[in-house]
């Protein structure tokens, strides 16, 4: 290899490595470790990466490597491939970040809608017993409705984080926020 040739080489390494150690530095945004962000920002410049190719490039041990892949392919980062022949499996980053940052979010939003809607529905037919109990003091009366009424006011964010999320899958969030295209 020329001396030219290899200082290319070298120069792209180095470009791929600053965009490698960008992308792990920012990955605990979607609660990656370090180990799983690094191994995702180095696939996202490979084609496709067997368990043991991952191993050896990364240097990890199998422990933190399988559970660094399982996570990343429960947030949809990366996925299990077929290649035909070969009895290894193979894995494949996301390299579309809308696609990532889409599917991750509204997984996280509608856990977080649902989980919190549960609570608000079970906490107000409570609020509502207490209501209705001929036992309860005005004072407690008055304070069950206020939580009542608060809790209430508190489902319009949560409806409108649905909507957000069904806009996002259906892509109707396009039509107010458009992708810009690559330059």
């Amino acid at each position: 290899m020329s001396e030219s040739s290899e200082r290319s080489r070298s120069k792209i390494e180095e470009a791929k490595d600053k965009v490698i150690g960008a992308i792990a530095e920012t990955m605990d945004l979607y609660g990656v470790t370090p180990a799983a962000a690094n191994l995702y920002a180095t696939m996202y410049f490979k084609d496709q990466m067997t368990l043991d190719e991952m191993r050896t490039e990364l240097e990890m041990s199998k422990p933190s490597m399988s559970t660094s892949v399982r996570k990343l392919q429960d947030i949809k980062m990366v996925k299990k491939t077929f290649t035909r022949g070969s009895r290894k499996h193979t894995y494949v980053a996301e390299k579309n970040f809308f696609r990532s940052f889409m599917e991750f979010y509204c997984l996280m939003w509608e856990r977080e809608v649902k989980m919190n809607m549960e609570a608000i529905e079970e906490s107000q037919d409570d609020f509502i017993e207490i209501i209705k109990d001929s036992a309860s003091t005005p004072d407690v009366v008055a304070e069950a409705k206020q939580f009542y009424d608060q809790l209430e006011e508190s489902k319009a964010y949560y409806l409108w984080l649905n909507d957000l999320v069904e806009s996002i899958r259906n892509g109707r969030i396009f039509e107010f926020l458009p992708k810009e295209q690559s330059k």
